[in-house]
Order: structure tokens, then sequence, then C-alpha cells
């Protein structure tokens, strides 16, 4: 299915010619561009922290952040001080860009919010589904390549909304900060309301949510870990495998893989807008996917003439270059728009943009993706920050069965039954019939009994 599309600038870039071929969902699944990613390499690893953390708690941790970050720490709990001067300090444009940021995340967020459910089925009969919050939440804020204040608001506004009472957040410790996480994250936390800010990361951070650290002799009995319900954030391969790990012991949002952009573009797109935005996404990470879907010959040789031209300017062009030349990265071209939505749906990118005629009316029929931006002014660069939707968001194909971060993350529905006598009178008949016809003669006795 390779083609010979000519000519071939930036021809890092693979070509996958499906024009002519009739693949079902299965064959096109196979088909697909995706990153290699073996989360049995880091198994082994991810698991000897999980262990070292619960059974030795500081002192592991402590080792770890050497080992790992560089960084000496007897505890990881931020000071409040070193928050009120990173917010302080913060660069005012950046501050305003993360308020604004913060005001549109949270009205989509008060939006979400469900109301509880009633459904009366006679007199003195009721089911009530409540949505109650959980009762911790820790979220994680990966460092490394980047600086992602951005996260702090994606993971904390929704946990918010949701009416979660205690957050707690965990972002590697810096060595050029002093052992702190970048103090745009803690600035951005404190804008947040969130005082609670531990200098952890990567699977150990992980663990010490899932777990808890309690505080050792002599330590602050403020400084213990307190365990969480759910945990939520992004992070890399171990951080993946470690909440892949826990999940059961706390529930997870998801194991988030490498950030991918997919865009469905006919003749009508703008090269240079496909081209700057598979970069954006692609200069996070080596093995960030970026896929162009298209029935246009013509736009794929521009879109890599876009590239080459852009990719010689960038900041981070060695980075962008092995992420768009890696396996997980293509050129996809179809017969037709129609064939280009079914390619999509299968694909179930993180984040597709929509580049074509009646670009509204294609987005429409898209059943599977993280999120779709629809036309040439709704760039996935807008959602990392300030539309106001989420960009935590489902990796990796799993946008066919996974919604990204929302409220619902943070939320449980508890059935609340409320049946009088005469309402379990009119039921009786049918509860005994069933369990004798399950077996289970005792659940109908429990009934029997009340009337006997």
């Amino acid at each position: 299915m390779t083609s010979n599309v000519s000519p071939q600038i930036f021809s890092a870039l693979q070509d996958l010619d499906l024009r002519g071929a009739a693949l079902n969902h299965a064959s096109l699944k196979a088909v697909l561009p995706r990153p290699e990613l073996d989360f049995s390499t880091a198994a082994a690893a991810v698991e000897s922290i999980i262990g070292r953390v619960r059974t030795e708690g500081f002192t592991a941790l402590a080792e770890l952040a050497q080992k790992f970050d560089g960084v000496l720490q007897r505890h990881t709990r931020v000071p409040a001080e070193a928050m009120e001067r990173a917010l302080a300090e913060l660069d005012p444009e950046v501050r305003a860009g993360l308020e604004e940021s913060i005001t549109r995340a949270r009205a989509f967020a008060a939006a979400q919010v469900p109301g509880d459910t009633v459904v009366e089925y006679g007199a003195g009969a009721t089911v009530t589904q409540r949505w109650v919050p959980v009762r911790r939440v820790g979220l994680y804020v990966p460092g490394g390549l980047a600086v992602y204040p951005s996260s702090v608001i994606m993971n904390a506004v929704p946990a918010l909304a949701a009416g979660v009472g205690s957050l707690a957040i965990a972002s590697p410790p810096q060595k050029e900060f002093g052992g702190l996480p970048h103090p745009t994250i803690l600035a951005a936390a404190l804008l947040l309301g969130v005082e609670e800010v531990h200098a952890i990361g990567g699977a150990q951070a992980i663990a010490a949510f899932a777990y808890g650290v309690p505080a050792t002799d002599g330590m602050d009995q403020s400084l213990a870990i307190e365990p969480v319900d759910v945990v939520t954030g992004p992070g890399n391969l171990f951080v993946a495998t470690a909440k892949r790990l826990v999940k059961g012991v706390v529930g997870i949002d998801a194991e988030a893989g490498p950030t991918e952009i997919a865009i469905l573009a006919d003749a009508t797109a703008n090269p240079a807008f496909v081209a700057a935005d598979m970069i954006s996404q692609a200069e996070h990470d080596p093995n960030a996917a970026a896929v162009l879907i298209t029935d246009s010959p013509d736009l794929a040789a521009s879109v890599r003439h876009a590239l080459e031209d852009q990719c010689a300017t960038t900041k981070h062009s060695e980075r962008v270059r092995e992420a768009l030349g890696g396996n997980q990265s293509a050129i996809i071209l179809v017969d037709d728009v129609e064939a280009g939505i079914a390619v999509c749906n299968v694909y179930a990118a993180e984040h597709l943009e929509i580049h074509t005629r009646d670009a509204a009316a294609v987005a429409a029929r898209i059943t599977a993706a993280g999120a779709v931006f629809v036309g040439p002014d709704a760039p996935v660069s807008l959602g990392d920050y300030c539309a106001g939707s989420n960009h935590v968001l489902p990796t990796s194909g799993t946008a066919a069965f996974a919604s990204g971060l929302n409220v619902n993350t943070f939320l449980k529905a508890i059935q609340v039954i409320d049946y009088d006598r005469g309402a379990l009178s009119v039921v009786a008949p049918h509860v005994i019939a069933l369990a004798n016809a399950e077996d289970l003669p005792g659940h109908g006795d429990a009934v029997a009994l009340r009337f006997s």
C-alpha cells in the first residue's frame, strides 16, 4: 500500500496509499500507523518502584529523586512560601493566559455537572441516581521535555467542578529550581486554590498517590501523603505503566500514550496550516504521531514542502523530524472524503482536525476521537490552552471507547432504592419467581418473610 507520490520532499514521513483498497474495520485497524510501545519493558522496573514506595515510603522517594532527578529531599511537600513566590514572580502575560484558560475551562466544566435522577414506579416506590464526588484526587503533571501548567488546569478544574474536597498535585522535582517543580506549575496550582503540591516524578508519584506515604519518625504529620481515590494526568511510559498497575487500587483516567494528531483534509486545505499543526504535536515527543488523511495527492505534496520549510526554523526541529519520521506518523491517501471519514473513525485520534469543504458536516460524522477541531481556525493548540475544552484525551486508538477527562471522571453514581411495604408487595411475586428461576430461593424468602 506504499505510494510513489512525488515529489518526495520531507521523505522521512511515510506514505500509506489506501486508494482502491476495500478495507473493513479490522483490516484498516491493522494497517494504520501506531507508536511502538512495549509496556512489558517498563513493567519490571515500575513494579520495583511501586514496591519500594509502599514499603520504604519517603526513604524510597528520596533515593529515587536523587537517582532520576539529581536532587536531595527529605520530604516531597512544596512549602507554601515557595508557591506564593512563584505566583508573585510569574510573568504577567503568562498569568493572563492561565487566568483566561481557567475561566473558559471552568465554564465548560460547570456545564457538565449532572443532576440527580429520580424515577417513581408508583406510590412509595422510587429509585434515585445520586452523583457524589470522590473523596480525594491525585493529579500528575509531567516535567521532562516541556513545562505543562496547562495540565494543572485541565486536571484540577473538572475535579473542583465535581466537588472533590481534597486535591494534590505531583510534578517532578527540578534541580535548577532547588528540587521543586517548575515555578509555573506552582503558580498555576495556586491560581486554582490547590495548595498541596509534591515534588515527585514518574512511577513513584503514582505509587505515592495510590498507597499513600506516612510521615516518618520526627516528621510533621502534615507532610504525609494521604492515599487518593483517583489518579489522573498524562506522563511517559513509566507513568502510564504505573497507572496500569495500580488500577483497581485507585481509579485512573487512562493509560495515556504519546500525543497524536490526525488531520482529514481535501484540496481546499491550506498546506501551511496543516504542516504547522502536525509540527505542533510532533514537538511534544519523538514518539508523537502526526497523520494526514487526504484524497488530494497535490495537497500531500504541498504539505511535504511546507513541513520542510517549517521544520528548518522550528525550535525543536530534531525532535519534530524524529516524530514525523517514525512508524507512528504518515500521509494516508484515500479515494475521497467519505473514505477519509472511515479511516478517521477507525484511527480514533486523540486530536482530529477537519480541513475540508463543509467541515462542520464532516465533523458531525466522526464517531471516534478524543476531540474534534472544526475548520482552519480551530487548531489543536487552541484546545491545548484556551478553547475551554479539556486537553487530557484518550490516545492510541482508545477514543473508540474512552472519553477525555471531564467532570464525570471525578464523580460516582450511587443508586438509592426507596420502597415502602405497599410498593414491595406489588413486585414481591415477581422477585420470588425470578429468585426461584435462578435457584436462589433465599432471595425470594427474604421478600416473602416480610408478608408472612
